[in-house]
């Protein structure tokens, strides 16, 4: 179990997507679950990743200023995830 940052909710590791900073501050997301840094995890769902960006969560969460782009880029990522769940369930 771990917690969702936007809504502060716990939820299996499988229904999040985990986003990391590394030593350079680079903030990335970690599909595999397996990169080196400090992780934070948001729910898959379309509208937290869209609350996220409207409160620039991970900004504060890592201490960095983001480009829209990288939300952007979550936004795709959790809307293709909660895409391939409801079309495979939640394995």
């Amino acid at each position: 179990m771990r917690k969702d940052i936007v809504t502060g909710e716990m939820m299996p590791k499988r229904q999040l997507i985990r986003v990391v900073r590394n030593k350079e501050n680079e903030v990335s997301l970690d599909p595999t679950g397996k990169k080196p840094g400090r992780g934070a995890y948001v729910a898959v769902d379309v509208k937290i990743a869209e609350k996220a960006k409207k409160t620039r969560t991970f900004d504060k969460v890592f201490d960095v200023t983001l480009d829209d782009s990288f939300y952007d880029e979550l936004i795709k990522y959790a809307d293709h995830e909660q895409a391939r769940q409801k079309l495979f369930g939640n394995e």
